[in-house]
């Protein structure tokens, strides 16, 4: 059956749908498009390994440099891979017909045709299907390492913003996994967990859209949770650019002479202390420190720090994303119109410039407006595009600062379609998406790139490496086995093996027992079906 539908309308607006009661929480709110997704970031920096060489900071002067560690001032941060992910709230269907999912063998063990129909994919465009318009004359495509349906909306949007080059040191993988739809109780956000593998601040630790717990649209597995970094608001340049007061004296004196007056003003201090007794010469038998000298510390390192903040981020450009050139701008990843058009576009700007250059190691940006069934399919394929074109800046944005990064997208449920066409321009020819009632087409994945080259599968074979890339398998009547993997029916085992995917880049899975000594992955042999990538790094950075 086909269907034509009247004039074209405005796919962003909030939707009301029949079968869903009148919005009343945050999260039905963004669900359905009546308030903006927000940006997350979770701190840990990267900064004097992965830094773009064309914007460094100078030091401070060299006796004081050494001093640095001694007063807690991060100096190389945590050292880790810089991670984005994707929250899209409401249930985006993401299986099928953008990444590819197959049975037991992997992405290219293909599916029925009712399998891909329910995915909404009509019988002359499933993956095997005929397709002069492509160099392997189907409708795959593996450019990105990962196998991709060959019209995917996400997959447009990637490579649109990536330059030559770009996709050759690109892969990833795909979880196939369960999840609830429109509830905000699937703990799907891996920001903690991130954390407490390493990630952890240069700036800060966590910070998030709204006062949450995680900070994004779903919240984070309960056991993960650590109130000590609870996340503070981010979704915009300005919030990025306010993390860092310098006071008036960089605006009075300029940067360079800011700093040396601070510096100065430190020297004076701690001569003056050095010469002085504040009369608390109480030992900590403990520590054998007395409190007079613990006392003297923190005023020389107030001082310190007050001249490493305007030293590093005097200059108002060293943050902003907005003022960066390879953002925003001619040469840039957004034109000045997109960028100050689309609030996606800046939101996600904020994120990728704090967490590729290593002011934050992990970060999340939610995307609102997914709960996009009952209609047309063109509203699903114009937002798949935006996304994916959010998603295709960050790639490119570690691109051209040389830096490695992991891609997580994430979402609450899924849709099914029931073979009715939308011939719309925007619908595509493919199948409209009637239903979120379908957790069993849901699933997850992410992208990695390495500077260094596409990243390497592991297996010695080619069939033991499409395994390696699709983590648990579909049916072939299009739902998930859940019985393929311990995260095909449990999102907190879904956040696990992310996290054991994240460590595992670094070399490091062997260290997962030890950060979550009550993890639900099974025994190492498990643990290593459930890895998909050799490492890109060797340890911490």
């Amino acid at each position: 059956m086909r269907s034509k539908r009247g004039k074209p309308e405005d796919w962003f607006a909030p939707k009301r749908h029949p079968d869903h009661p009148r919005p009343i929480t945050r999260r039905q709110f963004i669900a359905q498009g009546f308030m903006a997704g927000a940006a997350t970031i979770a701190g840990g920096g990267v900064l004097s390994l992965f830094a773009n060489p064309r914007a460094a900071w100078a030091q401070l002067s060299s006796d004081l440099e050494p001093l640095k560690a001694e007063c807690g001032i991060a100096v190389a941060g945590a050292g880790r891979i810089p991670f984005i992910c994707f929250d899209l709230a409401g249930g985006a269907s993401m299986m099928g017909s953008n990444v590819l999912v197959g049975r037991q063998g992997g992405q290219l063990d293909f599916l029925s045709t009712q399998g891909y129909s329910r995915q909404g994919l009509p019988g002359d465009m499933i993956p095997p299907a005929p397709n002069p318009m492509t160099p392997t004359g189907d409708h795959v495509d593996q450019r990105l390492g990962l196998a991709f349906h060959s019209d995917s909306g996400f997959l447009r949007g990637i490579t649109d913003r990536l330059s030559p080059g770009v996709e050759e040191r690109i892969n990833g993988a795909v979880i196939p996994a369960r999840s609830e739809n429109d509830t905000g109780n699937n703990p799907h956000n891996p920001m903690y967990g991130i954390h407490r593998a390493g990630a952890d601040g240069e700036l800060l630790t966590l910070i998030g859209s709204r006062p949450t717990d995680s900070g994004g649209n779903s919240v984070a597995p309960m056991s993960m949770i650590n109130p000590e970094v609870r996340p503070t608001k981010v979704d915009r340049p300005s919030d990025v650019t306010g993390l860092v007061d310098t006071g008036q004296l960089v605006g009075l004196l300029g940067q360079d002479d800011a700093v040396a007056v601070m510096e100065s003003v430190y020297r004076v201090s701690h001569q003056k202390l050095n010469r002085v007794s504040t009369g608390l010469d109480a030992m900590d038998p403990a520590t054998g420190i007395t409190r007079d000298e613990v006392l003297k510390d923190l005023v020389r390192c107030g001082y310190l720090k007050s001249a490493d903040i305007a030293n590093r981020f005097g200059d108002p450009a060293s943050l902003n994303p907005a003022l960066d050139t390879d953002i925003v701008g001619p040469s840039g990843i957004f034109s000045a119109q997109e960028f100050n058009g689309d609030s996606e576009f800046r939101k996600t700007a904020a994120v990728m410039k704090l967490v590729v250059n290593g002011f934050a190691g992990a970060g999340c940006v939610t995307m609102g407006g997914y709960d996009y069934h009952g209609g047309r399919r063109a509203e699903g394929e114009v937002k798949d595009l935006r996304a994916g074109r959010c998603m295709g800046a960050c790639l490119e944005y570690a691109h051209r600062l040389g830096v490695p990064l992991m891609l997580y997208v994430f979402t609450d449920g899924s849709n099914s379609s029931n073979g009715v066409i939308d011939d719309s321009v925007e619908g595509r020819g493919k199948g409209e998406w009637t239903s979120d009632n379908q957790s069993s087409t849901a699933g997850s994945f992410f992208l990695v790139y390495n500077p260094n080259g596409r990243p390497q599968l592991l297996g010695g074979t080619p069939a033991q490496q499409a395994q390696h890339q699709q983590i648990g398998w579909y049916r072939p009547e299009g739902a998930v086995e859940s019985a393929s993997s311990p995260a095909a029916n449990n999102v907190n085992l879904l956040v696990e093996t992310t996290i054991l995917n994240y460590l595992a880049l670094h070399g490091e899975q062997g260290q997962f027992t030890t950060l979550f000594p009550n993890h639900g992955l099974g025994n190492a042999t498990l643990r290593d079906r459930l890895t998909a990538f050799e490492p890109i790094v060797d340890g911490t950075l």
